[in-house]
């Protein structure tokens, strides 16, 4: 993504580039989340020696160096945004991208990368880079990808955004239909010390479509933008992303990465406890989707209000929580007894459940057949009724 920039800015700076797990060849060891990107690529500074640098990344990589800013501070000189915003639409949306890979592999999503990277005239214009664009979203390992879906689905930090205290530049296509220029006034608006950049005629992978513009203002941006450090008096723990640019005359002397301390244990039904309310309208969002519990929380009313929060604790909060059973297994096990049960008004959610929660098309064949056995035929039948519906819907990609 970044061929073009370099040339230019090795004049000036050491350049650093990596990729995501699983992504461009490199070893496939997922992560979920943000925060566990930026923790491995900052321990493989520590590996290098590098302690302060400019950071350059694009969209998930942009996460990467907003999650950088706001949880390593000292480590990060400069930071250069580039189609990226601080929530990447709806956590709902990525989980069901992942559903989509799962049953379908990456073609379907390869396939359309090009309309979300591109504006028409440059995919027209540019069939080998279009072509570059599909192989390398067709040749990425599809749990990595899930995973990197999983992480975009657990990021906001809308609400962190003021204690960003690097200078940004914020750098956004014109065109871009993704991440586009709204996302990026949101992320100049929130963060105190960002200037805001929109690239006529290019969408999503800006680098790629318009080399030039960005890599001038690049350049410009690490030149004039480069924070002096604070002396914080520690040695920086591990943990960040994307294009870096240390300045070529500092060669800092290797450091040892700082082992992070775990808290103490809280004891159970001590005041520092985490509220089982809250964890539960995390997990319940989480394996249900936003949508549902949105809607089912609008409707609960006084009436029913305090049995979705009872609900939500005790279900959610405590057995789905219990780590005894991972959630592909806890879906196999609710599916199986809302079958067991006649309870076939939520064995939708539940399918959508389990398919984001890790299950394929086929396993949930295999437990609904299993369930024939042991619950009844017909029971079953109207299960496959239900479930080949929600399959159809959840697996196939939009058009």
């Amino acid at each position: 993504m970044w061929d073009r920039q370099v040339p230019e800015l090795v004049k000036q700076w050491r350049v650093f580039r990596f990729d995501l797990p699983g992504h461009g060849g490199a070893p496939a060891h997922p992560a979920g989340s943000v925060a566990e990107l930026t923790d491995r690529l900052l321990a493989t500074l520590d590996s290098l020696g590098v302690q302060r640098f400019g950071y350059a990344g694009c969209a998930l990589g942009g996460a990467v160096g907003i999650a950088l800013a706001l949880r390593h501070p000292e480590r990060l000189a400069s930071l250069a945004l580039v189609a990226a915003s601080p929530r990447f639409g709806t956590a709902d949306e990525f989980r069901q991208r992942g559903v989509i890979v799962r049953t379908n592999g990456l073609d379907p999503i390869a396939r359309t990368s090009p309309d979300r990277w591109f504006t028409g005239g440059f995919a027209a214009a540019q069939p080998a880079i279009t072509e570059w664009a599909v192989q390398m979203v067709r040749t990425t390992d599809p749990g990595c990808y899930i995973a990197a879906c999983e992480a975009l689905a657990g990021f906001d930090v809308r609400a962190e955004l003021g204690r960003v205290g690097v200078p940004t530049l914020v750098l956004v296509g014109s065109d871009d239909q993704v991440t586009g220029p709204a996302e990026a006034r949101t992320l100049v608006a929130g963060i105190p010390d960002a200037r805001l950049a929109v690239v006529p005629g290019a969408s999503h992978l800006v680098p790629v479509e318009q080399p030039a513009a960005v890599t001038d203002l690049l350049v410009h941006h690490f030149s004039t933008a480069w924070q002096q450090p604070f002396d914080t008096g520690q040695t920086a723990l591990p943990g960040a992303p994307a294009l870096l640019v240390p300045p070529v005359p500092v060669q800092p002397a290797p450091a040892a990465p700082v082992a992070e301390i775990a808290p103490a244990a809280v004891p159970a039904g001590s005041a520092g406890q985490p509220d089982r309310y809250e964890t539960g309208l995390k997990i319940r969002r989480e394996v249900l989707g936003d949508a549902h519990v949105e809607q089912t929380l609008a409707q609960a009313g006084e009436l029913s209000g305090d049995f979705e929060e009872f609900v939500t604790r005790y279900a959610w909060g405590e057995i789905w929580n219990r780590p005894g059973l991972d959630r592909r297994t806890r879906s196999c096990v609710t599916l199986t007894a809302l079958v067991a049960g006649g309870h076939l008004e939520e064995l939708a959610s539940h399918t959508r459940a389990a398919l984001r929660n890790g299950l394929t098309p086929d396993e949930i064949k295999e437990v609904l057949l299993q369930a024939a056995v042991y619950c009844g035929v017909p029971a079953a039948g109207r299960a496959f009724a239900i479930a080949r519906q929600v399959v159809r819907e959840e697996t196939t990609p939009a058009e």
